[in-house]
């Protein structure tokens, strides 16, 4: 080979355009050439291309790597003061694909830089230079490279040496060797696209494979090429390739083996060529485990058998709603968690959430972990397996954490060892510390106990578990009455708002949140309320809670609304009859008492001053729309927002609510102009309708 032509029907060189992509490449592979000259050579792998008889190559494959090397030689050769007799050959080098291209190079063989500045200035600004020629996209992508290499190589010595010693190399294989015909070889050269980001990708796992083991590199390239693109062909996007898709589905691997590892994923890169060389390269310690783990990530869904693909597979174990052998899941989901991986995994949404949050990992290495021991575990072992786990992620959200900034640090590496536990088991092990949630951990451990003394229960009890209100966490209805199943779902398909007042007609089952002053109820509307209450947290009333649902469900086999109504109008009637007028009766006798918002309410003191209370329009702090329920209901449009409707504005004067009485006072000097005692009870309750009191209608 006497000389080298990027021949007419070739693509522009594209090594320096800016945008992200290609930014990324050109910064990876000068980083290779670097460590090349710096420690150890390189090899390129194959340039593909045709020699004639008068020595002349012209590559189809390798253009983008052969210009970089002329680049680089000739910025060597320069900076160092070579000899020009030793880099006459760069002469040999030229481009066809354009006569400006041509000429350029031809022109920097002889220009001689002073290195004074960036090299693509001092170029642009000699007199062989036109003007136009920054419109070539072949030339200003070689100014962008030298300027590149003049960053990454300006405090390295010895290039050339190392250049001439082999530290880049590559191997170069005649189209004809390859059975090509020129005229195929045209077709291909003309498809005129650089290589994907996938392809680059590819050839860079090829490359570090090898370097641990070439049998291991052969194979996983040749699956990736075919049963694992087979596999993932269905899920192809819209650009009709699954170069994406088998990325998002590495990520996650490569997060698996990082918390398995005991790490954290979090301040790590989250870019593919980061994590190949991570977890892929020779220099793990692990890597042919890990790449073991590849191979078995991808190879358990290509050998999954009977079910053919993962579609069919997940159907079978996940729904939308109830059904027997089945987990629940929310229809924000897909049924399809494999699908949703490969197409949303990493991807961030438009409030800075992630598309495939770290509930939706554990559960995806739930499945994964089943079909790698499948053989061993049955399909109905699996899928109660499965139910134990999807309740303990959709009960653990403040654990589920791979963040050491968060209280519950990162737990991801223990959950995937209990997890792992669950699958390969079906038993809860105790032994592995600060993992999901204790109280769910504990409740799971109780219904496998019970269900292996109870198995013609079994059934009803996943039904319970898949309640929208419940999620799999049950201990409100407890287990101790298990005909109680069935009424509790009949309770809640009544209208929420009567279930909430037929409650409190029995007793307070609101709890009191861990801040001392919020407290939570239920409400007409807002499941988020009732799911607040259902589930055991660190709200102090949990059991008084379950104590006044069970007496509810221990009246009646089945419930409506005219049951529950008759119970609300008895306990109103009761109230009046006796003029005992306690807060609950204020709180159930009238709608403003329940505006069904997220059921939160504030007390500065419940036992000393419960009718000093507020409602809350936010699920967390007080606001301008918070209000005091009995002067809202007699001031309804005079409540005054500067004071988070705790008075209401009436000419000079406002009024408040106190436990007692109303007081009105000067607004200017705070002064009392009168007070309004309700009458009470020698137990502080009232014997009057507070509300009625002021003969005002309720609006």
């Amino acid at each position: 080979m006497k000389k080298i032509v990027i021949p007419i029907i070739q693509r522009d060189y594209a090594q320096g355009r800016l945008d992200a992509e290609v930014n990324r490449i050109r910064a990876r592979f000068l980083d290779s050439l670097h460590q090349a000259i710096k420690v150890d050579q390189i090899t390129l792998d194959f340039v593909y291309g045709d020699i004639n008889a008068d020595g002349v190559m012209t590559p189809l494959d390798g253009q983008q790597r052969l210009t970089a090397l002329f680049l680089l030689h000739w910025y060597a050769a320069k900076k160092e003061n070579i000899d020009a007799s030793e880099h006459l050959f760069l002469e040999n080098f030229s481009y066809e694909t354009r006569y400006s291209a041509r000429d350029f190079c031809s022109f920097l063989i002889k220009f001689e830089p002073s290195f004074t500045k960036k090299l693509s200035d001092e170029i642009v600004d000699q007199a062989w230079f036109p003007l136009d020629w920054k419109k070539d996209p072949t030339i200003s992508s070689m100014l962008v490279m030298l300027d590149a290499i003049q960053v990454e190589f300006a405090e390295t010595q010895g290039i050339w040496a190392r250049l001439k010693d082999k530290a880049i190399t590559f191997y170069f294989l005649p189209i004809k060797d390859m059975g090509l015909t020129d005229e195929l070889y045209i077709k291909m050269n003309s498809r005129g696209k650089p290589l994907t980001q996938f392809e680059h990708f590819k050839a860079e796992l090829e490359r570090e494979l090898r370097k641990v083991d070439e049998a291991t590199a052969k194979r996983i390239i040749k699956k990736i090429d075919l049963d694992w693109t087979d596999m993932l062909w269905k899920y192809r996007g819209d650009d009709n390739v699954i170069d994406d898709e088998f990325l998002r589905y590495f990520r996650f691997i490569c997060d698996i083996i990082c918390y398995q590892n005991g790490g954290t994923t979090q301040g790590k890169s989250n870019d593919e060529f980061d994590l190949l060389k991570e977890y892929f390269s020779a220099q793990n310690e692990n890597v042919m485990a890990n790449i073991q783990t590849l191979e078995n990530y991808f190879d358990c869904w290509c050998n999954l058998q009977g079910d053919n693909t993962p579609d069919k597979f997940l159907e079978r174990f996940i729904s939308h709603e109830h059904q027997p052998g089945k987990i629940k899941v929310e229809k924000r989901y897909g049924i399809n968690i494999f699908k949703d991986c490969v197409r949303n995994y990493a991807d961030i949404s438009g409030n800075g959430n992630r598309l495939f949050p770290l509930n939706r990992i554990v559960l995806l290495y739930a499945i994964v972990s089943y079909i790698l021991n499948k053989d061993t575990i049955s399909n109905d072992e699996f899928s109660r397996r499965l139910r134990i786990v999807n309740n303990l992620i959709q009960n653990s959200e403040d654990e589920i954490s791979d963040s050491e900034l968060r209280t519950s640090g990162n737990r991801m590496p223990a959950i995937l060892k209990q997890v792992d536990a669950i699958i390969k088991t079906g038993t809860i092990d105790e032994t592995i510390d600060k993992n999901l949630n204790v109280v769910q951990l504990a409740e799971e451990a109780l219904k496998i106990i019970w269900i292996e003394n109870n198995p013609e229960k079994a059934d009803s009890l996943f039904e319970l578990e898949d309640h929208d209100l419940l999620q799999g966490q049950i201990s409100i209805v407890g287990l101790e009455h298990p005909e109680y199943f069935l009424r509790f779902q009949s309770l809640f398909s009544c209208k929420w708002d009567l279930v909430d007042c037929t409650l409190m007609s029995i007793g307070n089952y609101g709890q009191r949140e861990k801040n001392g002053w919020r407290h939570q109820l239920g409400s007409k509307k807002n499941m988020k309320a009732w799911r607040n209450l259902f589930h055991k947290s660190s709200n102090d009333g949990f059991e008084r809670t379950k104590d006044v649902l069970v007496e509810l469900l221990s009246r009646s086999d089945s419930f409506n609304d005219e049951l529950l109504s008759s119970i609300i109008k008895t306990y109103i009637d009761e109230c009046e009859t006796n003029n005992n007028y306690e807060w609950r009766y204020y709180y159930i006798k009238y709608d403003l008492f329940r505006p069904g918002s997220f059921g939160k309410y504030y007390w500065d003191d419940f036992e000393k001053r419960p009718y000093e209370f507020s409602i809350m329009s936010t699920e967390s702090k007080i606001s301008e729309n918070t209000y005091q329920p009995f002067l809202k209901a007699i001031y309804k449009n005079k409540l005054s927002k500067d004071h988070y409707g705790q008075r209401a504005i009436d000419g000079d004067n406002y009024i408040v609510c106190e436990n007692a009485a109303y007081v009105v006072k000067r607004t200017d000097t705070n002064a009392e102009v009168e007070m309004i005692a309700i009458a009470q009870n020698d137990e502080g309750i009232d014997t009057e309708d507070r509300i009625k009191k002021l003969q005002v209608p309720l609006k």
